[in-house]
């Protein structure tokens, strides 16, 4: 990928000049409920723990629950992949935020080692305050990154709300005997990461400034299609997304959920162009400190506090961090035996 980021004026964008990101207070999955408090209160949920048909469930945390539907004489069987997924906008163009969302919530169901089939919108709009036909940029930015990604969008539900919200409620299929799940990293091999970093001080950065970085646009449409299918032809059984908890929050939830730790070299960790100036200028969201001080009790490290910031950066529509090689990807790590720490950064 070409790592470049280019600014431009957002009244040049097709949204006639309406900054979006000025009408929430978040942004992206940056706005996600805080790793720590969203535990505390699924930990009360019993009726969502994995038995029987229902393959994964709120046990550990996983991108999307899988329910077992059939099995067929051949030993083959089929699984289907339900997921939900929407944040308000995290850059100004209606367009892009639509795709970028979009994107987002199908990307649960590839972290799966899913095919997304069939999906359908989920719209919160301030029609008092921003018009509805800018809605229908975002729709249509939703709309072609389904028809990219080969599901059909159909329908949906949408609310008069204070505040833009937009994304997806996704059903796809799988092997059930292939799923991709936290739960499933062993010892010896290697950790691959499949988008660069920093999407959030740069879409903090834009949010205060209104700059536009063509390059995270890019990174935050890109489908992780690709990268899931390489993951599940290989054979390889964990990965996860990496978003709102930043890459030490996904990583430590798979480590947990394994029974094993995690070795990071952060010196082979790609970042969008971009990303340092803007942690240095001090544009770092609020949840990537949040990530960061949720993940600090189960981490080694001797790294400054800016790197580590970086490493547990929210991203929105991040890359699968997966347990195995895959060809083309940086790898950034190990699993290896569960240690007095979760995580060993480097």
């Amino acid at each position: 990928m070409t790592q470049r980021a280019s600014t431009t004026d957002s009244t040049s964008r097709p949204d006639r000049g309406i900054r979006l990101t000025q009408y929430a207070a978040g942004g992206g999955c940056a706005c996600k409920v805080p790793p720590g408090e969203l535990e505390r209160v699924l930990s009360g949920l019993g009726r969502g723990r994995a038995s029987g048909d229902l393959l994964v469930g709120l046990d550990h945390g996983d991108d999307a629950a899988a329910v077992r539907i059939e099995d067929a004489p051949d030993g083959t069987g089929r699984a289907v992949i339900a997921t939900a997924d929407f944040f308000t906008p995290v850059v100004d163009d209606a367009y892009a935020f639509g795709r970028i969302a979009a994107t987002n919530a199908m990307s649960d169901v590839w972290a799966m080692g899913g095919t997304p089939v069939v999906a359908v919108n989920l719209l919160g709009w301030p029609r008092d305050r921003i018009p509805f036909d800018v809605a229908a940029e975002v729709l249509r930015g939703g709309d072609d990154a389904c028809t990219e990604a080969g599901a059909f969008l159909a329908g949906g539900h949408s609310i008069d709300d204070p505040e833009p919200k937009y994304g997806l409620a996704v059903t796809g299929i799988a092997d059930p005997d292939r799923l991709l799940r936290n739960d499933a990293a062993r010892p010896g091999l290697p950790l691959t990461l499949t988008k660069p970093l920093g999407l959030g001080v740069l879409n903090n950065r834009h949010k205060a400034t209104g700059e536009w970085f063509e390059e995270a646009v890019a990174v935050m449409t890109e489908l992780n299609r690709d990268a899931s299918r390489a993951a599940v032809a290989a054979g390889l059984r964990a990965a996860t997304d990496v978003t709102g908890f930043g890459l030490l929050g996904h990583l430590m939830k798979m480590m947990r959920a394994s029974g094993t730790t995690a070795v990071l070299d952060a010196s082979a960790v790609p970042y969008v162009d971009g990303a340092r100036q803007s942690l240095a200028d001090g544009f770092v969201p609020g949840g990537s400190r949040r990530n960061l001080d949720w993940v600090r009790p189960h981490l080694a490290s001797d790294l400054d506090e800016d790197e580590l910031v970086l490493l547990a950066d929210a991203q929105t529509s991040g890359g699968l961090l997966v347990v195995g090689e895959l060809p083309g990807h940086p790898v950034v790590g190990e699993v290896v035996a569960a240690g007095e720490h979760a995580l060993v950064v480097r």
